[in-house]
């Protein structure tokens, strides 16, 4: 009798349970894999409600035993909980004195990553996230962008990226290596190709067409050189600052003085640098040379924003985390003087003076730039192997990126309301 007391609490214990909570804070066993199981669980036509500073931004969806089998193979933690218990969760969120609310996910975004086909001698952050979450995304260049297959996808990623034309700045150091000379191949090929007679003009038409994808709502996310390259670009529009090494004519001594802040997303009142063999773009960047963070000290915090007001930088900071490692790029973090008034900073380093994580809207559509290279490989050279995320599941540094992948998909529902 008494086994059959306990057995039938048991079952009515489960039959109240019908709700599946993903915390996000220290508890969670995979942080990476929970938003590759959150995208998946939108796959099924699920809802997902992002519980924003909530236990590290915590996840909540209707129980059913498929969904919670997918937990258990990905190694995520999770708890079944019961319709009164989310009610009481909601409340604590619900309340003016939290800061804390709910965000809808219902629809998943459709994911493309820019990336060259010739073999890169780098890893991708953002590929290494998305492979490790198992979130699935499609791979697309010049070529694709020129062609308008962008309007098929709702976010992009650029990573280590040169929109200047300028091969990375690496003709000194690597023009005699291989994997150089196939990428630059394949820029000056797909350049011939659409009728442009310099790279610079390829990247730069690109570069426009990404503009035009996130104006009309697209969402665009950039690390490493891709992040300053590709303002430079914008604001070079009606200029020339490749030296003749790159394009086969000098670039323009007045370059400096025809630069085009108008149109750039993110930097303003910057100037360029021309030299061919300076491996910097701009004064954007920090410059390693005279940055005063030692290794031991380079961190970045992360800012808190209200999430009944800012929903949008609130999500994209959801961390178990508040102070975050720094890491170094070809584009390592951004001077504050060259920020636009309206640009959200979502992370910084307040002993460098450097903006990290930054955050804007353009048109209808949203980007996000984030300095460095990877997260969990301090200063990453060229021919490294790439991190295993295996041994960082949960990295904050990586979970930025993933808050990225899910934010259209709440931004979809707040725009429809």
């Amino acid at each position: 009798m008494r086994f059959l007391a306990i057995a039938l609490l048991f079952l009515s214990s489960w039959a109240s349970a019908s709700k599946l909570y993903i915390p996000m804070d220290g508890t969670q066993a995979n942080h990476l894999k929970a938003y590759g199981l959150t995208y998946w669980i939108l796959q099924q036509q699920v809802p997902v409600d992002w519980l924003l500073n909530y236990r590290g931004g915590s996840f909540l969806c209707e129980y059913n035993s498929t969904i919670e089998n997918e937990a258990i193979v990905r190694g995520i933690t999770y708890e079944v909980i019961s319709d009164t218990q989310a009610d009481q969760m909601s409340a604590v969120i619900a309340s003016p004195a939290s800061n804390q609310d709910l965000m809808r996910l219902e629809q998943f975004p459709k994911i493309a990553v820019y990336t060259p086909r010739s073999e890169s001698p780098w890893d991708d952050a953002v590929v290494l996230a998305l492979k490790y979450a198992e979130i699935p995304y499609q791979e697309l260049y010049d070529e694709e962008v020129l062609n308008g297959d962008l309007s098929q996808y709702d976010w992009l990623h650029l990573h280590h990226e040169d929109f200047t034309g300028q091969y990375g700045k690496f003709h000194m150091a690597f023009h005699m290596h291989p994997w150089y000379q196939a990428q630059r191949q394949e820029c000056e090929d797909i350049a011939n190709k659409h009728g442009f007679t310099k790279v610079s003009d390829l990247k730069r038409a690109v570069a426009e067409k990404i503009q035009k994808f996130v104006v009309k709502g697209g969402y665009m996310f950039a690390m490493c050189s891709a992040t300053d390259t590709y303002d430079i670009a914008l604001a070079t529009a009606e200029t020339d600052m490749a030296a003749a090494v790159y394009d086969g004519d000098p670039a323009d001594r007045s370059v400096n003085q025809k630069l085009d802040f108008q149109n750039t997303f993110a930097f303003v009142d910057f100037l360029v640098v021309t030299n061919p063999w300076e491996i910097e773009f701009s004064s954007i960047d920090i410059n390693l040379s005279t940055r005063p963070i030692p290794r031991e000290r380079d961190y970045f915090s992360l800012f808190e924003f209200s999430a009944k007001w800012d929903p949008i930088p609130t999500m994209l900071t959801q961390n178990h985390e508040t102070t975050v490692k720094g890491f170094l790029g070809a584009t390592t973090a951004f001077r504050k003087e060259h920020l636009r008034p309206n640009v959200i900073v979502l992370g910084e380093n307040r002993e460098a003076h450097e903006a990290k994580y930054i955050h804007g809207e353009y048109g209808r559509g949203f980007w996000t730039f984030y300095g460095g290279h990877d997260p969990e490989d301090y200063q990453h050279n060229i021919g490294e192997q790439p991190t295993d995320l295996r041994l960082h599941p949960n990295s904050p540094g990586y979970r930025l990126i993933l808050n990225n992948i899910l934010f259209p998909a709440a931004e979809k529902k707040k725009q429809k309301t």
